[in-house]
Formats: structure tokens, sequence, C-alpha cells
């Protein structure tokens, strides 16, 4: 799986000519220009993956949870990332091992992942995970508007609609198709919290183009990656000195091991990809695809399928992602 989004992520690098720092700074309209061919279909393609790796960390994840707690757990989780992703960059890869140009760029990075993960966690403490699904689902069309004003990307109204539809796909797979849950909708304090976090994923899909000084996406994913773990140390820091690490099994740090390798590390490095040749609502349009992906994800692990009106919700999620894709960019 690593191998694979590794292959994705990284055709461009042999691409990159080294800049001066005088000319790095992207031109405007660079932020409007979008790939074709094949490496749009690469994109594409990076995204599902995305969404797959997405959906295992949250059946993984639960089980982790039961070992240890939400602020602790994203912090270990992180510190293992940022371990794997430095030999990847720096030993394997050979990339120079130097601060960063204007390193104050992959702190507000972070700082938006951290606050995702953390309102994420901390929503479900009042709230449950399809009401925080149902908030989850603004997230593509708050990156348009965040897009627009950042970078100048205009959304397309074929590409508006076709989003559109697929969120109300995904949110009748998330509420089971079940229509009397939907209109009983109710904003409270986990939902209010967790829109905070969703509006900082979405603004940071947008500043992923528009912070590029064109490093090597590895490195790029790796500062990014100690960006966020600075944030999460914060509130894991009270809670580490309780935590007896030899108590917990190994089913734990095989979990933690797969989520820091392969969900952390390869969704850094799709997301990057996708975001430099596609427009930010395309990208993470793609998110519709996770309850989809979590339901395939049940069966295919001996949970049992679905029930026929939650699968012609997810049929119209893909519809609605298929138009999208083969629309203009």
């Amino acid at each position: 799986m690593v191998v694979a989004v590794l292959r994705i992520a990284l055709p461009q690098t042999n691409q990159v000519r080294p800049l001066s720092s005088s000319s790095r700074e992207a031109p405007a309209g660079q932020h409007n220009t979008y790939a074709h061919g094949r490496e749009k279909l690469l994109a594409h393609l990076a995204m599902l993956l995305f969404a797959a790796l997405i959906s295992g960390s949250f059946s993984f994840g639960s089980l982790a949870a039961r070992e240890m707690a939400a602020a602790p757990l994203m912090f270990i989780r992180y510190i293992v990332t940022i371990i794997v992703m430095g030999l990847t960059t720096f030993v394997i890869l050979r990339q120079p091992l130097k601060m960063p140009e204007r390193p104050w760029r992959f702190l507000v990075l972070g700082l938006l992942l951290a606050i995702y993960m953390f309102t994420m966690f901390k929503a479900l403490e009042f709230t449950s995970p399809v009401q925080t699904g149902a908030v989850f689902t603004l997230m593509p069309l708050i990156s348009a508007v965040f897009a627009f004003f950042l970078l100048g990307q205009k959304t397309r109204p074929g590409v508006l609609i076709s989003l559109i539809v697929a969120a109300a796909g995904a949110i009748w797979v998330i509420f089971h198709g079940d229509l009397s849950a939907i209109l009983g909708f109710d904003v409270g304090r986990g939902e209010l919290i967790f829109f905070i976090g969703v509006v900082g994923h979405a603004l940071y899909v947008p500043l992923i183009r528009l912070f590029d000084r064109k490093e090597h996406p590895v490195t790029f994913g790796f500062w990014v990656a100690v960006g966020t773990c600075f944030w999460l140390m914060l509130p894991a820091l009270p809670e580490l000195p309780g935590i007896d690490l030899a108590r917990l099994s190994l089913q734990f740090w095989m979990i933690v091991a797969y989520i820091a390798i392969v969900t952390t590390m390869g969704t850094f490095l799709l997301l990057q990809f996708a975001s430099m040749r596609l427009p930010a609502s395309k990208v993470l349009g793609y998110g519709y695809l996770t309850p989809t992906s979590i339901i395939i994800l049940e069966a295919l692990i001996g949970n049992g399928w679905t029930t026929l009106s939650v699968a012609l919700g997810a049929a119209v999620t893909a519809l609605g992602l298929i138009i999208m894709a083969l629309l203009p960019d």
C-alpha cells in the first residue's frame, strides 16, 4: 500500500527544478492551472485511494481508542509518522536535511489539521458519528469558497451541482436512509465544535497550493507532520505521564503503525499530489466516498452488507462524483 502511494505521489518529482528563493513565489495564474491527461487521471485515482485509506482508519482507530485517550493517541500516531517520513525523506530519498523556507507555513497547516482532528474527537463527546458525518458534508463547499478568495479558483456550476448531488447521497448513507432522522437533524454543541474543524480542513486544501514552494512532496509532507505534531503535543502533554506503555497490547501498536504509516503518511502525499492538480472543491469532494468505503470495508471483513436503500444512496454519491470528475476543471 505504501509503495502504491509513493508511486502515485512521486512521478512529478523528476520534473521539479530547483528554484532560487527569489523565484519561488507562485504567479497569480498558477493557482488556476490544472493537470490534464495522465496527471489528471492519477490525481483522481489518488483521491479514490485517499477515501479508501480514510475509511480504514475509522474501523482500526476505534480499536486503538479503547486503550488510550484521544489526545495522547493522536500525538503518538504523529510521532511514528514523523519517524517513518523522516527516514523516507532524508535516508531513502536522500533529501537535504535543513529548515524549510518560511517554516511558519507548516505551523499554519499543522494547526489546521490538529484543529480538525481534535474537534472531531471532542465533538463525539457531545454528539454521534452520524451527526458529525452530516457536518462533514459541508467541507467541499466551504473549501470552494476559500479557494475562490485565496486562489481565484471558480467552481463551475456543473461541478457545484454534482457536489450537491454527491453530498445528498452521502447524507442518505450517513443516516442509513432514514428520512425522519434527516429531517430531525439537530445542531447542538458537538455539531458546532466539529464545524470549526471542518472549516479548518476546508482551508487546509487550498493553502497547500498557496504555500507550495516546489519542495519535494515527501519533504513537504514531513514538515506538515512536524507542524501538526507540535500542536497535538499541547493537549497530550498533561496525559502522557499517566500512560503505562508496557500495558498496551501488540494489537494497539500494530494499529498505530498502520494508521501512522499507511493512513497518515499516505493521505498526506495523496492529498498534496491531488491538490496541486485539481481544484480544491473536486479534491475534497472525494470525502463523500468515506461512508460508502466504510460500508464496503465492513462487508469485506464479515460484518454484513447494508440495506438496499443505503446502497442506493451510495450509488447516488458515486454518480455525482463521476460526473464531477468528467466535468472540466
